[in-house]
């Protein structure tokens, strides 16, 4: 019989909505049962594509044993962290503060008033891996219930008042140096921290497990753009990055049949990968590609952006046009394909290889053809990977060496191998597609969207496609119609069948503003500019903390929060306010609004001891750092975005890395009115002798007007 799950959106929780535990979800019907039943809360956080969530649940939650000690004991909630991210990040805060690590599925104890007592992540049904096994814990845990509960209770009160001490109440780091000398003095060791953590021979910072972290590219390509590509420096930034970016392109995390990438790599060479496909790892990647591409010129960065792209539109897209949050790791077992076996289901099923399988579909019509795969991608009879005897006969596919290397060793002209590597990954696509296929978690999140939306605009004029910004577009208008509310300029966090009731969190509206941002600098439509503003002004409102400066996760209003925390890390995604700090420095540039200018700089000062004292930990912020230090450079496109003119002048701006440009676009009688009423400066911009004009200014002062692309080039060296 069905649980409390039933009525529920998210994939996550009906995935567990035939387990025998008695699941509630977040809200207070449970909390009202726990206090009226006087019983502690166990709390379980995951995300529907979450591998070892999963194995729990298997291992777990369809154990009727098990269940009952939940049941008898327990008032069971589960949360899924991806509709959820403020009450995920109040107890992961604690669990890490507790024991030193954390990661999904997130178990925590709670009193009924919500507050932890006790955590951990996973844990095996019985004693093993070194763990106390669940049914264990959950009998002792009920005992200290019945016989200790003062003491418990107490524990959660310190938890909370620690907590606070020690990410709310403390005051950001004193500033005995001024702005520009202390952060001068971050970038300088936030690129130090990553030059020195590189890995010359894989890529990447650090030792295993590698994930892409999307904001270390970011940094590394603003160092570069602020010392000059041809500096000693600069190139030793875009080294660092492209490098990285090469050796994942090449590596297991890629897929390479399918295309986009896979969460992270378990080793150091960025082979074996946990299998899961996120949007926000596809989104921000492809920025990173896509910088890699202005910063070198090399096609090979935008052949990687339009890998991810491609992927994305495929098999992460909506009819609406909106984006979809990930795909599994795991997926139905076929001829033993995979690692563990999960209820039918393993890791990695849908994506490795046999090498009688690649030779069953190149081979029998082009057997030369099957050879060159099998040895560009490294494919072995046996398997070339068994690290826990897991992919026994089973390989990953991962370029051992470059297509020109494979090409010279098959005799081949490099354009010829690359035309046969093309159709032979399309046959592997097609053979591939008739495997049983990962779970597609198809809840829209407007975080991710605004993330997606970044990236299709950026490739739009970078690549010069604008079948990208036509996507963006359809996105951005997905999440107007579908997840805001206009009247008071309010975003929604997710929508599946219907609109979530849970609002937008901080990451909502600093992600989908960033998105508005790109939107209207790709496409020069004002109603992007305009909306982003709007929703800049309610996140303001909503998530401002007046006292010190930054964003809260979540909003004052909400009374489950028992603790409102501001994110101060920059990880699989960057920090709210790390973005936000961005956002604001363009918005105040665009729109010629001082305020705009000061809250920014007080959300950086806010995280000073952060950036300060572990500058690698946020390398987001420290990008916004860079942008408030020096002036902001208006370039100004004045004509009709139709024409072959101003697209000719546009393009300029996006050959090359610009790390502090804002574009303004005036199409219109109307946009010029609109900018001069906030800017009057811009009221005299009009096209030199009809044709489209681009005007380069700083400090409000501009320079001589240009009509050519070679003329705008120059202004911008």
């Amino acid at each position: 019989m069905p649980n409390r799950l039933a009525a529920e959106k998210s994939p996550y929780l009906l995935q567990h909505v035939d387990n025998p535990v008695d699941w509630m979800p977040w809200g207070e019907a449970a909390f009202a049962r726990a206090r009226a039943e006087q019983k502690p809360i166990f709390l379980s956080i995951g995300y529907s594509t979450c591998h070892w969530c999963h194995v729990m649940a298997h291992e777990s939650f369809e154990n009727p044993a098990i269940a009952a000690i939940l049941n008898e004991h327990f008032v069971s909630i589960k949360v899924d962290r991806e509709e959820r991210p403020d009450v995920d990040k109040v107890y992961m805060t604690y669990v890490q503060a507790m024991t030193g690590h954390g990661g999904w599925p997130l178990s925590a104890w709670l009193t009924p008033e919500l507050k932890p007592f006790y955590g951990g992540t996973y844990f095996p049904p019985d004693d093993r891996y070194g763990r106390m096994g669940f049914a264990a814990l959950l009998q002792a845990i009920a005992r200290g219930w019945r016989d200790e509960r003062e003491k418990l209770v107490a524990e959660g009160e310190r938890a909370i008042a620690t907590l606070r001490e020690h990410y709310v109440d403390k005051a950001a780091a004193p500033a005995a140096e001024e702005l520009p000398v202390a952060g001068g003095a971050a970038f300088e060791r936030g690129f130090q921290h990553f030059y020195e953590s590189f890995d010359p021979q894989h890529g990447g910072f650090g030792s295993a497990p590698k994930f892409p972290r999307a904001s270390n590219f970011d940094f590394l390509f603003r160092c570069a753009a602020i010392q000059g590509l041809t500096s000693e420096s600069g190139a030793e930034a875009v080294k660092l990055a492209t490098a990285t970016l090469r050796r994942m392109a090449w590596g297991g995390i890629h897929d390479h049949v399918g295309g986009g990438y896979h969460r992270y790599s378990v080793d150091e060479a960025w082979f074996v990968p946990h299998f899961e496909k996120m949007l926000y790892d596809q989104a921000q990647i492809a920025v990173n590609c896509l910088e890699a591409r202005q910063a070198t010129g090399d096609e090979r960065y935008a052949w990687m952006a339009r890998d991810i792209l491609d992927y994305v539109r495929r098999d992460l897209t909506s009819p609406e046009g909106a984006f979809y949050t990930a795909e599994d790791a795991d997926s139905a077992r076929a001829e033993g394909r995979g690692t563990r076996d999960e209820g039918g289901h393993a890791e990695g099923a849908f994506y490795v290889w046999t090498a009688a399988e690649v030779r069953a579909v190149l081979g029998e019509k082009d057997p030369a053809l099957a050879e060159f795969v099998i040895g560009h991608f490294g494919v072995e009879e046996n398997g070339n990977v068994d690290p826990h005897a897991e992919f026994t006969g089973r390989n990953i596919l991962a370029q051992r060496a470059s297509l020109v290397e494979t090409a010279k060793k098959f005799n081949l002209d490099p354009e010829r191998a690359s035309e046969r590597l093309l159709a032979a990954l399309e046959q592997l696509r097609t053979a591939r597609a008739r495997r049983p296929r990962p779970l597609r978690d198809d809840k829209v999140v407007t975080a991710n969207n605004g993330l997606m939306i970044s990236a299709l605009a950026r490739a739009a004029l970078v690549l010069g496609e604008p079948e990208h910004l036509a996507a963006a577009v359809r996105a951005a208008e997905f999440v107007r119609r579908e997840l805001h509310d206009e009247g008071p300029a309010r975003l929604y966090r997710s929508w599946r069948e219907g609109r979530g009731t849970a609002e937008g969190f901080a990451e909502d509206y600093a992600y989908f503003i960033q998105g508005l941002l790109d939107l209207y600098e790709a496409a020069h439509e004002r109603r992007w500019l305009e909306w982003a503003a709007r929703l800049q002004a309610t996140m303001d409102a909503r998530f401002w903390d007046e006292t010190r400066g930054g964003y809260f996760n979540s909003a004052a209003d909400d009374p489950t929060i028992v603790l409102r925390l501001k994110e101060d890390y920059d990880g699989a995604e960057p920090a709210p306010s790390s973005v936000a700090a961005m956002n604001l420095l363009r918005l105040s540039a665009m729109l010629n609004q001082e305020a705009l200018n000061t809250r920014a700089i007080r959300t950086i000062e806010a995280f000073r001891a952060q950036w300060s004292g572990t500058p690698h930990a946020m390398p987001a912020m420290l990008c916004a750092l860079a942008m408030a230090l020096e002036p902001v450079r208006q370039v100004v496109l004045v004509g009709d975005p139709g024409r072959a003119d101003f697209q000719s002048l546009a393009a300029v701006l996006h050959e090359r890395l610009g790390p502090r440009r804002v574009i303004l676009a005036l199409t219109s009688a109307e946009d010029r009115e609109w900018f001069a009423a906030r800017a009057p400066w811009l009221a005299e911009m009009k096209p030199v002798e009809g044709k489209a004009t681009a005007y380069v200014c700083e400090h409000f002062s501009c320079q001589a007007p240009v009509t050519d692309a070679a003329g705008l080039r120059q202004r911008l060296a």
